[in-house]
């Protein structure tokens, strides 16, 4: 197989932009806001008709969170280390163990020891979640089902229905996540003005 030249490496570039955009959940022109970069900019970089540069995949890299190699697909160097990353959302740490940008993400997740328990607060978004508990109570509520997972029990569900993932206890809880393809999108609270722990 021949190798990719530059221009198959640009020309592919703005496929994986829309791809990433749209895992996310992200529209043109939330994304426009967020950057800075016009949104008919955005979607002529996205269709191929403009080419990317520095500038304008520096903030998307930011956006989306992933190295600027995955953004215009760059050969890997040879180091097969994961350079972890943690990311601190709704007061909780999720730590990458996965790089590339679609399919399967792999995270490990840690929901810190509070003085009591959270009340749950479903949520609803795309895809499919597997998760492992490696220390800790879990309390993991589905739809109607209100479960608490042990260190050493696994659970897998449909991501469409309300979930919520929280301590059982109040102790700090670790736990291992898989996202399906579609488990990125951004989540859609049931009650958007609760801002509480994520899945």
């Amino acid at each position: 197989m021949d190798p990719m030249t530059d221009d198959d490496v640009l020309d592919a570039v703005g496929p994986r932009l829309r791809g990433l955009r749209r895992d996310r959940g992200i529209t043109l022109a939330h994304l426009a806001a967020t950057t800075g970069v016009s949104e008919s900019t955005l979607s002529r970089l996205e269709s191929g008709q403009r080419r990317p540069t520095l500038e304008l995949l520096l903030p998307l890299a930011r956006i989306y969170d992933v190295p600027l190699d995955d953004l215009v697909g760059a050969p890997r160097t040879g180091d097969p280390r994961i350079h972890l990353k943690p990311i601190k959302r709704f007061g909780m740490t999720f730590v990458p163990l996965s790089r590339r940008p679609g399919g399967i993400h792999a995270f490990k997740m840690i929901i810190p020891a509070l003085p009591k328990p959270l009340e749950p607060t479903p949520q609803t978004h795309e895809g499919f979640e597997w998760l492992y508990v490696l220390s800790g109570r879990l309390r993991l509520v589905i739809g109607e089902r209100d479960l608490t997972l042990p260190p050493g029990e696994a659970a897998e569900f449909d991501t469409s229905l309300p979930h919520w993932l929280g301590s059982a206890d109040g102790g700090a809880v670790e736990l291992l996540i898989l996202f399906g393809l579609q488990g990125v999108r951004s989540h859609v609270r049931t009650n958007p003005h609760q801002h509480t722990p994520d899945a």
